[in-house]
């Protein structure tokens, strides 16, 4: 089964912020693949919502030991005991791909996470905060740094994110086998 993570500003976010994050869920669940987040609001509300609303699982991997703290769309809530920062970590190496909408600091921040551990990222440039502005800030435009380690992909909509993001995983040496289980090519 294919597990992918959207990574975005937890909070307050614009209409047109939350329109787009729940179309990504949306199109996450049309795909029959499984949605990660933070669990929480913002754009981890929406994404979950567009998911849940076409019938998708929604994993939340919650900072702390509570899981009063995850947003009503949630499936299954994950309590981590960690902080924000920690329990970032897990949604990362937890995601075959990353899909960024909008974002601030600890979104930054769990971008450099999938970068420095090779995951597939998509941002979704159109839907603010620093998913408009790391093209400019970025090695050649699609790097974190001069390593390239992972070239980074960009969409504009919500559609688009997803053709990429499965593009991605598939080109990473997985397939899905018989039973819809995403495993390594060297394991069948």
């Amino acid at each position: 089964m294919i597990r992918i993570g959207v990574i975005g500003q937890s909070g307050e976010i614009s209409a047109a912020t939350y329109k787009l994050a729940a179309a990504v869920g949306r199109e996450i669940a049309l795909r029959g693949a499984v949605l990660l987040t933070g669990g929480t609001n913002g754009v981890m509300e929406a994404v979950s919502k567009g998911a849940k609303e076409n019938k998708g699982l929604v994993i939340g991997i919650l900072h702390g030991d509570t899981a009063d703290v995850a947003n009503s769309y949630t499936d299954v809530p994950i309590t981590t005991g960690l902080s924000y920062d920690y329990r970032s970590l897990i949604l990362v190496h937890s995601s075959d791909a990353i899909i960024m909408v909008a974002g601030a600091n600890g979104t930054l921040g769990e971008l450099s996470a999938a970068y420095l551990n090779r995951k597939p990222v998509v941002i979704v440039e159109t839907s603010g905060g620093w998913a408009d502005k790391i093209r400019e800030a970025a090695y050649e435009g699609c790097y974190l740094d001069e390593r390239k380690w992972v070239k980074l992909d960009y969409a504009k909509s919500a559609k688009e994110a997803l053709d990429i993001a499965i593009s991605r995983i598939q080109e990473c040496c997985k397939v899905e086998n018989t039973n819809g289980i995403l495993v390594d090519s060297a394991e069948e």
